[in-house]
């Protein structure tokens, strides 16, 4: 068993300090850009696709004064943002999908047993354990727990969704901050700048998606699952996310030709995990998983590019770059 760390992570090095900044500046311009949209939009729909960007910029500028924070408190503050967003992902998941009384007690489990541990683990940075317990132990426990309580009616439809809300809202989601835990030798940008990079990428990717697909997009990959969701948006946003990625390469302990492979890695995955959210909301009937985010829906809404990504990134570092 590990030692408890004593501090997992120094304030923000002069690496983040540059990315940092560098988001603040595009904010900054998006602000502009918005303001100016706004006072020349004429129609109707116009107006509404410019208020609907002007809602998602506000909306930015909240969640990166929030993550900056997090990010300079050191590890403990990055994990606890996380803990939190997994509690609030994996509440709009489950007010989503059918449970009876009986499932009271494994509900409880899941939020307040399993949820939790799982982020003190990657505090205690013990590998470990936190690879396997909700994949394992939770695994093996919900459908116990619920026959336990006697219920058989869509038995299976109920322990599989619980577990499956579980992997994606709480495992998954924990392998950004389990980042922490990775030491990559001679990497100036530490344990936060693995972190950062796999977060700017991800929203990065889905923003430009989102804009391509908003200014070109015309054929859509899936339109019975999500009709905004285009094959110019992808390509458009895929090509200049994995461009950004590489010549960001000096903040990660990347080459150029690796950053561009883990760009291309995060944008696919991120677009793969988004695309599965998106199926499982039309399977429920709603546009949003929650409201919570002004232009954006719920925390599930955005954080779905990483529930795939997060970790793939986090076992292609420690195969290849941990001793």
């Amino acid at each position: 068993m590990p030692t408890l760390p004593t501090s997992m992570v120094p304030l923000l090095n002069p690496i983040l300090a540059r990315l940092m900044a560098g988001v603040l500046a595009l904010l900054v311009i998006g602000t502009i850009v918005g303001v100016v949209l706004a006072r020349r939009a004429t129609s109707e729909t116009a107006k509404a696709t410019v208020a609907n960007l002007n809602a998602r910029i506000r909306a930015w500028w909240v969640m990166v004064v929030v993550f900056a924070i997090a990010v300079a408190t050191g590890g403990v503050g990055s994990i606890i943002l996380f803990a939190a967003m997994s509690f609030l992902a994996l509440r709009e998941f489950m007010t989503l999908t059918p449970t009876s009384r009986a499932d009271h007690g494994v509900l409880f489990w899941a939020f307040f047993i399993f949820a939790p541990i799982q982020y003190v683990l990657v505090w205690m940075q013990w590998y470990g354990l936190f690879a396997i317990l909700i994949p394992v132990y939770a695994f093996v426990t919900i459908p116990g727990r619920m026959a336990l309580a006697g219920d058989t009616t869509r038995f299976l439809e109920r322990a599989a969704t619980v577990q499956w809300a579980l992997l994606a809202c709480v495992y998954c989601v924990s392998y950004a901050p389990a980042l922490l835990m990775l030491v990559v030798p001679d990497y100036a940008g530490g344990r936060t700048g693995l972190l950062f990079y796999l977060v700017l990428i991800a929203q990065l990717n889905d923003v430009l998606q989102y804009t391509f697909g908003k200014l070109i997009g015309k054929r859509p990959i899936a339109p019975t699952v999500s009709p905004n969701k285009t094959w110019e948006g992808f390509i458009g946003g895929t090509v200049v996310t994995v461009a950004i990625g590489t010549a960001l390469w000096w903040a990660t302990p990347f080459t150029p030709l690796v950053a561009a492979v883990m760009s291309l890695v995060i944008t696919i995955m991120g677009f793969a995990g988004g695309l599965t959210m998106s199926a499982i909301k039309r399977d429920r009937g709603v546009k949003d998983y929650g409201t919570l985010i002004e232009g954006h829906g719920g925390v599930l809404d955005r954080v779905d590019s990483l529930l795939f990504a997060a970790p793939v990134y986090f076992h292609l570092i420690r195969f290849f770059y941990v001793p």
